[in-house]
């Protein structure tokens, strides 16, 4: 064969089999749709922003660093704000070309109705710029102006960590742009009061600089890098600005990059994995076609270039095609993570080009690769045996196929029993990641495995009166590696589906058991914005109250070393020693809760092994603002699924806060007397009080919440999943057509073709949930095991039910519809036609 002949063969081949070739035109289209759309939220990552508002006006904002710079990763990003000395605005206005310079800080406040609001220093309203469309400034301490829907002269009460205080409005100011829908409403009032209320003195959020006529904004941000040598800085024009006027912008960016990363891998390798199985299915079904040709004097790299020139022509025009809607699918990917909170409602994605680029060479790359594997088994077969294998499907695998499927499968229930042997998030991960090893084992294991499973299927079809039952039994063990295409995907999909929702419910209900016996005290104490000092006074100072023990919120960093080093983020708690006894029970391990006082801290079991930290080691950590400590390790926990894992003096922690407030506090009463204190604190108002089985409610509902990522994710996968499912079972079903003719010549009736099908269709289905709920089940009772020391993971039988269901259901329609559109055709017509 002459190589200038495979353009032309290939082009051939493509339109004499179009059936198969669509097949494997719609996997490609769907992975270059996914890959597409997957590098659109990475690229919206690093260019993507939200745009900015209250510092529209600014030519440059200078803050302090708000991430944790990774070395050949994503950065980290500060959940809290990190601070600059408030001396920098002196510095600043110093500089040449700088009209003025002028800081900006934030004070969460909270209507009588629980409503939200930002007061920010009058003096920053130029930043925006605001104008005055009615009354004055602020002047005294009881004086603020709103942004909109206020009247000059009305009386309001804000509250500051649930204390109240009246207000007089006194003016009401508009900007050049409207004020964003989705974000909380500001409020200005006078520099002096919200020094009062500012919990960080002498440090600042943010410095706005306002650049005289004709000085450019870059080079302005450049001369003010230089202009404070020594202190790490960064500054912001154009959109950039957003990043730092709304903290949640630069976190999203981290945050959807890495996601879009981490989903980009699971995703490339399953479209790898459906492509390839595709392609084989495709190319088995022409293996006289490749018998012929090695019978003929074909070469096994002919073989191979024929292949490789037909991938490329479909899946060059599917892969180019499949772009356009991966911009669509970032839109509505969008979406959904503003549902789930990981984005904020008017972040803006960016679409470039390169998306379409990278979706459409990685998936035609995967296509190549997979085509590449799938032209193997014809290219190597040998000549004067090509037709004896192309008549009769090879009943045995071959031991590169057979060992590397055992050495996925042992890796798979390996990594699966690490949390057993091992505790700490890398043992979870690998849990987590088992499922996707022991996938790959039964793709390549499939036809040894549906053999064993059809043989036991078999004994009974084969004994049974009805004819359709029999010829199905016998099909389904004579052509084992047709069945495993079409039982592998729907394993796939059962598999995956079952490990990315009960992962979420078992972690969960490991979180919200301990919770509810972690926390001993008889009541829990919430506000809107924050408790301040003064509120917690008030309520230890009630007679019915015995101890409080103020909690605070944030989380730490804490990078490993080494020549690959990792940063992992860990939720931390600031706690009361002193009331710890009477409040809360940690489930202490090791030392002694007692001893924690700044400078120390307590770990959970799990992060002190991760952090390989022992009781007087010390562990380095940045906190939320990105400050670094060394605290000493004086206690081990193991409740750290459920209060945080890392746990400071509740000082310690409140002064590396945006705000500065105790995020709730845990009540203990006097014997007898709950709900008298329960009373008494609910008539402070500006605060929620709940006993501790209601909070653990609450908290579960919002550890829900959180997992609204994992749902978009496991969404988008099943849908992928369930487009190659259809399209892997139509094209298995639909090159039969020549089989149900024959069986319509020798006899057999419309009805019982049919009814054979179905019977092979139930084989499928049920081997595919019985091998997708074996493949889920090790990973699944690893993760159990990290969470809860139990090998029980949380299982809602509905959920499962339904997830069975719908796979099943798909299976068999996609079976059926084939079936019902192959018995049309006349059967002599039909059986004429080429195989």
């Amino acid at each position: 064969m002459r190589r200038s002949r495979l353009p032309r063969l290939a082009l051939a081949n493509v339109r004499q089999r179009r059936g198969s070739f669509a097949a494997v035109f719609v996997a490609v289209f769907c992975a270059a749709a996914l890959t597409c759309g997957l590098a659109v939220l990475f690229e919206s990552g690093i260019r993507g922003g939200v745009t900015p508002h209250r510092y529209a006006g600014a030519d440059v904002v200078v803050g302090a660093p708000q991430a944790l710079d990774v070395r050949e990763g994503v950065d980290e990003p500060f959940v809290e704000r990190a601070l600059l000395p408030d001396s920098v605005v002196d510095d600043l206005s110093r500089m040449p070309g700088v009209r003025a310079a002028v800081a900006d800080r934030a004070v969460p406040l909270a209507t009588d109705d629980g409503a939200l609001r930002t007061a920010h220093p009058w003096s920053s309203t130029v930043l925006a710029p605001y104008t005055l469309a009615d009354g004055r400034a602020p002047a005294a301490s009881d004086e603020v102006v709103v942004t909109g829907g206020g009247t000059v002269g009305d009386r309001i009460t804000l509250r500051h960590g649930g204390i109240g205080d009246e207000y007089t409005v006194v003016g009401v100011v508009s900007a050049p742009r409207p004020e964003p829908a989705d974000r909380l409403a500001t409020v200005f009032l006078s520099d002096a009061r919200i020094g009062d209320l500012w919990p960080h003195p002498g440090g600042v959020a943010a410095v706005g600089l306002l650049a005289d006529d004709g000085v450019d904004a870059d080079s302005l941000a450049a001369r003010a890098r230089d202009a404070l040598p020594g202190l790490d800085v960064t500054t912001h024009t154009g959109d950039g600005r957003g990043d730092v006027e709304f903290l949640d912008a630069g976190a999203a960016r981290s945050e959807l990059m890495a996601l879009s990363a981490a989903f980009a891998g699971v995703a490339i390798l399953i479209a790898m994995f459906v492509v390839s199985s595709t392609l084989s299915l495709s190319i088995q079904q022409r293996r006289r076609e490749f018998a012929l040709l090695r019978a003929t004097g074909a070469t096994p790299g002919q073989v191979h270039r024929l292949v490789g020139t037909e991938v490329l022509l479909v899946a060059g025009v599917a892969a180019l095609l499949g772009t356009a809607p991966g911009y669509a699918l970032a839109r509505l990917l969008r979406l959904q993570f503003v549902d789930a909170g990981v984005l904020p409602t008017d972040f803006a994605l960016a679409a470039g080009p390169i998306p379409a680029v990278v979706g459409a060479v990685l998936a035609l790359v995967t296509a190549r690769i997979a085509g590449a594997g799938a032209a193997r088994r014809p290219a190597r077969l040998d000549p004067t045996e090509a037709l004896r294998e192309s008549a009769v499907e090879q009943a045995s695998l071959g031991w590169g196929r057979l060992v590397t499927g055992v050495v996925f499968g042992v890796g798979g229930i390996a990594t699966s029993l690490l949390p057993m042997v091992l505790p700490g998030p890398a043992a979870l991960a690998g849990a987590g990641g088992s499922a996707m090893l022991l996938v790959i084992a039964v793709a390549l294991l499939g036809p040894v495995l549906v053999r064993g499973a059809v043989r036991w299927f078999g004994g009974p079809l084969r004994r049974s009166g009805s004819p359709a039952r029999v010829l199905a039994a016998a099909n389904a063990g004579t052509r084992s590696r047709r069945l495993a295409s079409a039982i592998t995907p729907l394993a796939l999909a059962i598999a995956i589906g079952g490990v990315q929702l009960f992962t979420q419910d078992t972690v969960s209900a490991a979180a919200d058991d301990q919770s509810r016996s972690g926390i001993t005290a008889d009541l829990v104490v919430t506000g809107p914005a924050g408790l301040s000092p003064t509120l917690i006074d008030g309520i230890t100072a009630n007679d019915a109250v015995r101890q409080v023990n103020p909690i605070a919120r944030s989380t730490a960093l804490f990078s490993t070393g080494g020549e690959n080093p990792t940063t992992q983020t860990y939720p931390v708690q600031g706690i009361d020693p002193a009331t710890t006894a009477s409040t809360l029970d940690l489930d202490v391990r090791g030392g002694d809760l007692g001893r924690l006082r700044d400078g120390t801290v307590a770990l959970s079991t799990d992060a002190a092994f991760a952090m390989s930290a022992r009781i007087g080691g010390t562990v380095a950590l940045r906190l939320g603002d990105g400050t670094l400590v060394t605290p000493e390790v004086v206690a081990t926990y193991g409740r750290g699924l459920g209060f945080g894992d890392v746990t400071l003096p509740v000082a310690s922690v409140r002064a590396h806060t945006t705000s500065g407030l105790t995020d709730m506090l845990l009540v203990s009463a006097h014997p007898g007397r709950v709900d008298e204190a329960r009373t008494a604190i609910t008539a402070l108002g500006g605060v929620a009080v709940a006993d501790r089985g209601e909070f653990a409610a609450a908290g579960q509902e919002q550890r829900r919440m959180q997992s609204g990522v994992n749902l978009v994710v496991l969404a988008v996968l099943l849908g992928y999943l369930a487009v190659a499912v259809v399209n892997t079972l139509v094209l298995a079903t639909a090159e039969r057509g020549r089989e149900f003719a024959l069986l319509r010549l020798v006899g057999a009736s419309t009805r019982q073709v049919r009814a054979m099908m179905r019977t092979e269709s139930v084989i499928v289905v049920t081997v595919a949930a019985v091998l997708g709920t074996v493949i889920a089940a090790p990973p699944l009772a690893g993760i159990a095991v990290a969470v809860s020391g139990q090998p029980i993971p949380t299982v809602s039988p509905t959920v499962y039910g339904l997830l069975i269901a719908g796979t099943v259901l798909l299976g068999l329609v996609a079976i059926a519809v084939p079936t019902r559109t192959a018995m049309r055709a006349d059967p002599v017509a039909a059986i004429g036609t080429r195989e």
